[in-house]
This record gives structure tokens, C-alpha cells and sequence, in this order.
């Protein structure tokens, strides 16, 4: 289908949403936008797949405040506002992000949204659900905890959306799904959204999709063409020196930096700031309020390296990202797709650089491997200093990377030899109070006492029977 020529208001959607897209500045669809409108329009179930940044928020979005307009009430009653469309995603920042775009489409209808998400304490969102929301953006695991504690019901949804499908299955929301899944009318709408259409995405859209359309607009597991692919062989140890002379080096005020775990990342951060470059984690670990700071701080420029892990960087929505930095390459392909989908949108130019150590070799094949392209290598130019920890063979690195292997190292390195025996004999003499004379004054006894022994049976060590 040719998505050429067409505007939001050749989509058929009503006039509040047209308005809303003209005031955020949007009047042409993308092409996921395009394709699924129409479709969603028509009430036909939807398997939609997209590479990140493409628009997949506005693409079920207007479609699904186009159809509950009608349905929409001005009644302050929260019996008039119950919950008709459900949007689960699976991190607490796309489902802010999601609730926030949901928001501006809908600002000129009395149709209400929310979002519900872990992390915080649950009695600040049950006020909202009891004044009733249409519209609710929800990560599963909240979910379930809101439908424990009686705070909301699901008996009147008529769509149901899943966003980043494959990040909630490799996050193993899938039992928290089919509860979910349970509790919805049969009669319903179901779109999902994923950027990749593993197997096990495919079983899913089976259980819940009913006859869906099919719709891509990129070849899947593709990288965008915007962004320009590097790749610096690098020994593990060397990886710090190499990222902050790249972060001192480039003019770029806005890079990603990705590491596979959380304590990698905020190793990585206070290392950075350190050195005197503004950097800042973002992770599970850290709290919602923490994790908002550290990526307004970095939309608004003051943070110059965002440091984030895989699960926590789903769903960042930033404008015009110039670059990301794969600090450690993922074990799964797809996730090097998902990375690098960060920058390069929207038409803009990007790059993605990876520091592959020898250890990563094998991930690197895996990666070309998925995205049918050789990625260019490039000769790191560190200082003399910056690779004396090359030097250091692969076998004591990965000694330091795991505990048991650490301490069988520490025991079997030879013991230091005792110092030599000191050659001044005043050295070697016993210890002497200062007045000491040579009449050793006799050993203290302790608890003695003058009552005389009893005889103790011969049994019990005593004295001997006389004959």
C-alpha cells in the first residue's frame, strides 16, 4: 500500500483529534501510521510490526480515541467513565510516554486517560481509577496488583493493546498476560505491537489475535539506513579509556551509552563524572523519581551520557538522538536492533558505535548475521597509557568477572617469603618490662583455693583404690 500523499485528515479521524495533531505540529502519518489506522478503523484485529521511533504510539492511539469519541461523557459520574480501551507495555517509561502522547491526542474530547505503573506507592493511583478513566496505560505486574485490591474492572474494555510484545515476553510477562487475558470480555478489538516476530511472538498473537492483519513497514530485524554502524575492537579493560575519549572527542551533547547490567551501568556513570563528564544511570534498580530526573536532566542537555540497560531503555522517546555507544554488545541480536533504533529517526542522521571486546566476538557474528550486513571496523587511536591493560591475558580477566574463579586465584598464588631474620641480637631477646629483675616471680593461679581435695572415684579419673 502506497502511504504517499496522505494526510491525518484523509484518515477519516474526527475533528478534535485533527485539531490536537495540528497544534503538536503533525499533518503528515508515517507509514505504520498510514497502514494501521485504517485498519484499526475498520475493527479489525492487528499484528503490527515496526522498528522503534517509526510513530507505533499515534498509529493505535488516534484510531482508538476515534472510536470511544462516541461513547465519551462530560458526566463527572465515574460510572460514565469506565475503562473501554486497555494499553499494556512493559516498562514504567514507555507507559508514561504512551499516557503523555494519549493525553495531547485527546485534549480537546472529554475522554480520560491514566497510567499505572510499579515503583511507586499504589494508594496516589487508586483516587484517579475511582473517578474513572476510559483510557488506561498499564505495566502488567500493576495491573494485577490494582485488580487484587478491587480498585478497577476490566468487564466493559472493548480494545486491548500490547506495545513492545517481545520486550514483555523477554521480561516473562507472558503468565501475567494470560491472567490478564482472563479477566477481558471475548468480544474486543486486540492490536499488537512488536518489533520483532520471534516464534515466540507469534504463538501469542495466536492465543489472542482472532484472523489479524498483518502489517510492516520495515524488512524485520532491519536497522535503519540513517544510521551510520562502527565497530572498535577493544580488550574489556580498555573499554573506559576508549568510551571517554570518545565522549571528549565528539561534538555530540547527547549520547546513550548502553551496558548489559545495572551494576555496569552505574559503575560506568560514576567513573564518567569523575573524569568530568556529566553522566548519569538509569536502571531498575533506581526509583521512579530518580529514573524521571536522570532523563529529563538528559532531554534538557545538562547530562551529556545517559548510561542505561536494555529493559530500562525500552520506550525512551528522544527527539533527534545523534548518537549511541554499545558499552557491551547484547547476547541477543534483536536487542542490537532495538539499541541502535534510538538514533537515526524520523529521518535524521545517527551512529552507533560498539566496543567488541575479544570475549564479544560471538555476539558480533550473531548480529550481522540477523541484520544481513558486515559492520565497518575501526582502529581505536588510545594513548600508550590508555592500552596498558591489553597486556593482561584473557584468562585473569575472566578470573576478575567470576567470584569462585577469583578466589581459586588468590589461593593458588604463592605465598610472599618471610622477611629475613634481623641481624642484631638485641632484636632476638625476649621482651622485658623496664625494672625487671632476674627472680622470676612465680605464675599466677587463678581461682585457687585452700579446702582440701575430695577423693574421687577411680572411675571418674580419681584417686586409685588401696590394695
Amino acid at each position: 500500500m502506497s502511504t504517499e500523499n496522505i494526510s491525518f485528515a484523509s484518515l477519516n479521524l474526527a475533528p478534535e483529534i485533527l485539531k490536537a495533531l495540528d497544534e503538536f505540529g503533525y499533518t503528515t502519518p508515517t507509514p505504520i501510521q498510514a497502514q494501521a489506522i485504517p485498519i484499526v478503523l475498520q475493527g479489525r484485529d492487528l499484528m503490527a510490526g515496526a522498528q522503534t521511533g517509526t510513530g507505533k504510539t499515534a498509529a493505535f492511539a488516534l484510531p482508538m480515541l476515534q472510536k470511544l469519541l462516541p461513547l465519551a461523557s462530560t458526566s463527572a459520574s465515574p460510572a460514565r467513565h469506565p475503562i473501554r480501551a486497555l494499553v499494556l507495555v512493559p516498562t514504567r517509561e514507555l507507559a508514561i510516554q504512551v499516557e503523555a502522547s494519549v493525553k495531547v491526542y485527546a485534549k480537546h474530547s472529554p475522554l480520560r486517560s491514566l497510567v499505572v505503573y510499579g515503583g511507586v506507592d499504589i494508594k496516589t493511583q487508586t483516587p484517579h481509577l475511582m473517578r474513572g478513566v476510559e483510557i488506561l496505560v498499564a505495566t502488567p505486574g500493576r495491573l494485577l496488583d490494582h485488580i487484587e485490591q478491587r480498585t478497577l474492572q476490566l468487564s466493559q474494555v472493548q480494545m486491548l493493546i500490547l506495545d513492545e510484545a517481545d520486550r514483555m515476553l523477554d521480561m516473562g510477562f507472558m503468565p501475567d498476560l494470560k491472567r490478564i487475558l482472563a479477566l477481558l470480555p471475548k468480544q474486543r478489538q486486540n492490536l499488537m505491537f512488536s518489533a520483532t516476530f520471534s516464534t515466540e511472538i507469534k504463538k501469542l498473537s495466536e492465543e489472542f489475535l482472532k484472523d489479524p492483519l498483518l502489517v510492516e513497514v520495515a524488512r524485520s530485524n532491519a536497522t535503519n539506513e540513517n544510521v551510520t554502524q562502527k565497530v572498535y575492537h577493544v580488550p574489556q579493560d580498555d573499554k573506559h579509556a576508549l568510551l571517554a575519549q570518545i565522549l571528549n572527542e565528539t561534538e555530540t551533547k547527547q549520547v546513550i551509552v548502553f551496558t548489559k547490567t545495572k551494576l555496569t551501568a552505574s559503575r560506568l556513570a560514576r567513573q564518567l563524572v569523575r573524569e568530568g563528564i556529566s553522566a548519569d544511570a538509569i536502571h531498575g534498580d533506581k526509583s521512579q523519581l530518580e529514573r524521571i530526573q536522570a532523563l529529563d536532566a538528559f532531554k534538557n542537555g545538562k547530562i551529556h551520557a545517559l548510561i542505561a540497560t536494555d529493559v530500562a531503555a525500552r520506550g525512551l522517546d528522544i527527539d533527534q538522538l545523534p548518537m549511541v555507544i554499545n558499552y557491551e554488545i547484547p547476547s541477543a541480536p534483536e536487542d542490537y536492533v532495538h539499541r541502535i533504533g534510538r538514533t537515526g529517526r524520523a529521518g535524521a542522521l545517527g551512529v552507533a558505535i560498539s566496543l567488541v571486546s575479544p570475549e564479544e566476538e560471538k555476539y558480533l557474528v550473531e548480529i550481522e548475521k540477523l541484520i544481513k550486513r558486515e559492520i565497518p571496523k575501526e582502529t581505536s587511536n588510545l594513548p600508550a597509557r590508555g592500552r596498558a591493560s591489553s597486556e593482561r591475558s584473557h584468562h585473569d580477566r575472566g578470573n576478575r568477572e567470576k567470584g569462585h574463579e577469583r578466589a581459586t586465584e588468590q589461593r593458588s598464588t604463592p605465598r610472599p617469603s618471610p622477611a629475613k631474620k634481623s641481624s642484631d641480637p638485641w632484636f632476638d631477646k625476649p621482651y622485658e618490662p623496664t625494672g625487671a629483675t632476674t627472680t622470676k616471680a612465680p605464675a599466677p593461679q587463678l581461682y585457687r583455693s585452700n579446702k582440701p581435695k575430695r577423693e574421687v572415684a577411680a572411675l571418674l579419673g580419681g584417686l586409685q583404690a588401696k590394695q
